[in-house]
C-alpha cells in the first residue's frame, strides 16, 4: 500500500502519480481519475480532466490489452515494448474479422488524414471517416482497428467534447524525441514495476505487462542488483528497498476502483489481498458491486457509486458486518471520495 502510494505522502500532482506507476489502468475513465487523485495531494476531478485534456496525461492502449494512462515522456517507449505481445494476443480476433497488416496500413492512413492539422476526433467521427473510405466501421471492427492505430503509435487520447473522448495523432500530443532500445525499455520498465508495486513476484509482472517469462527474467537479471528478494510461502518476491512505511490508524478504509493498480498489478499473489475471516465470491446479487473496499490494506467488501440528482449514493456489500469504529473509517472514505467528485455523498450499507 506505502508504494503503490495509497497510503503515506502524497504526490504531489496527478502527473508524478502516473509517472510512478509507468501505466495505470484506466477501463473506466471516471474510476481511473479517482485512483491518480487518492494517491495525488488535494486533486480533484477537474484537475485530472484538465490533465488529460492538454495531453500531460495521455490514454491508450498498452498492455492485456486495455486502456493505460500514460506520461507522454513513457509512451514511445513502452508501445514499442508491449505492441508485439499485445498484437499477438489479438491475433485470433484479427484473423476472425479479417483485419490483417495491409488492411490496418489502409486504416491508420485513413485515421491520420482525418486527424491531419491537429484535430481531435470522437469514436463515430473516426467511424464515419472510415466509412466514407469504403472501410466497415463498426461494433468489434472499429474497436480494433483504433486499437491497431493507438499500438503503431498513430492515435492516442485528445482533448474531451463535452463527455465524449477523442482521438488525436500522436505525433501531435508527443514530439518525437530518442527513444529507449529494447533493452532499456524491458530494464526500465522491470525497475519501475518492482520499485512502484513490490514485493511483487515473476508471475505477477508478466501478467501484468502482458510480456513472456523469459522477457521478464531478463529484466530481472538487468535490475535485479537494484532490489531485493525474500521467499516466502515458496515464492519469490522482489522489491524495492525502501525505509519500513508506518501503518495508518486502524481501522482505515479505501474505498479503490474494481481496475486499481493495487490490485490488477498482481496475479499469482492476488490471494494476500483477503481480510482472513471472510471467504468466497460475492453471491450473484453483488456481482454489480465491482470495486474493492479494503480495510487496513485487505478486502472486506464491493462498492459502486450510483449518481443522482442531489449527489452520489454509495452502495456496499461487505463479506462480515462492519464494527463500530469500521464504519466510521468507511464514512471518511467515503466523503474523501466525495470531495473528489464534489457532490454530496449518501451511503448505503
Amino acid at each position: 500500500m506505502h508504494q503503490q502510494r495509497l497510503w503515506g505522502p502524497a504526490m504531489d500532482s496527478p502527473e508524478d502519480v502516473v509517472g510512478w506507476l509507468a501505466a495505470m489502468q484506466s477501463q473506466e475513465f471516471a474510476l481511473a481519475e479517482w485512483a491518480v487523485a487518492q494517491r495525488a495531494q488535494s486533486v480533484k476531478k477537474a484537475a485530472i480532466d484538465q490533465a488529460v485534456a492538454s495531453g500531460t496525461i495521455l490514454r491508450t492502449h498498452l498492455m492485456r490489452p486495455t486502456w493505460h494512462f500514460v506520461l507522454p515522456a513513457d509512451i514511445r517507449w513502452l508501445l514499442e515494448l508491449t505492441r508485439p505481445r499485445i498484437n499477438a494476443l489479438n491475433a485470433f480476433m484479427y484473423r476472425r474479422l479479417g483485419l490483417d497488416d495491409a488492411v490496418f496500413a489502409r486504416t491508420n492512413a485513413v485515421i491520420a488524414a482525418a486527424l491531419d492539422g491537429g484535430r481531435h476526433l470522437t469514436r463515430r467521427e473516426l467511424a464515419s471517416a472510415l466509412d466514407g473510405a469504403g472501410i466497415r466501421a463498426s461494433g468489434l471492427h472499429l474497436g480494433y482497428i483504433l486499437m491497431r492505430a493507438e499500438l503503431d503509435a498513430v492515435v492516442c487520447s485528445g482533448a474531451p467534447k463535452g463527455r465524449q473522448q477523442t482521438y488525436a495523432r500522436l505525433e501531435d500530443r508527443v514530439p518525437p524525441a530518442p527513444s529507449l532500445n529494447r533493452k532499456q525499455a524491458l530494464a526500465e520498465l522491470t525497475r519501475r514495476y518492482f520499485t512502484s508495486r513490490g514485493p511483487a513476484t515473476l508471475k505477477d509482472y508478466v501478467r501484468w505487462s502482458s510480456l513472456t517469462v523469459a522477457d521478464g527474467q531478463q529484466g530481472l537479471e538487468m535490475v535485479g542488483s537494484l532490489l531485493e528478494r525474500e521467499v516466502v510461502d515458496g515464492r519469490t518476491y522482489w522489491f524495492a528497498h525502501s525505509e519500513p512505511g508506518g501503518m495508518p490508524p486502524s481501522p482505515t478504509v479505501d474505498l479503490v476502483q474494481g481496475y486499481d493498480e493495487c490490485i490488477m498489478s498482481y496475479g499469482e499473489s492476488k490471494d494476500v489481498l483477503r481480510l482472513e475471516g471472510t471467504s468466497g465470491p460475492p453471491p450473484m446479487g453483488a456481482a454489480v458491486f465491482t470495486h474493492a473496499i479494503l480495510l487496513d490494506g485487505r478486502l472486506l467488501g464491493h462498492w459502486r457509486p450510483v449518481a443522482g440528482k442531489d449527489g452520489v449514493a454509495i452502495d456496499g456489500y461487505f463479506y462480515r458486518p462492519l464494527k463500530g469504529a469500521e464504519k466510521e473509517a468507511l464514512e471518511a472514505a467515503a466523503a474523501s471520495y466525495g470531495r473528489f467528485v464534489g457532490l454530496p455523498i449518501t451511503l448505503k450499507t
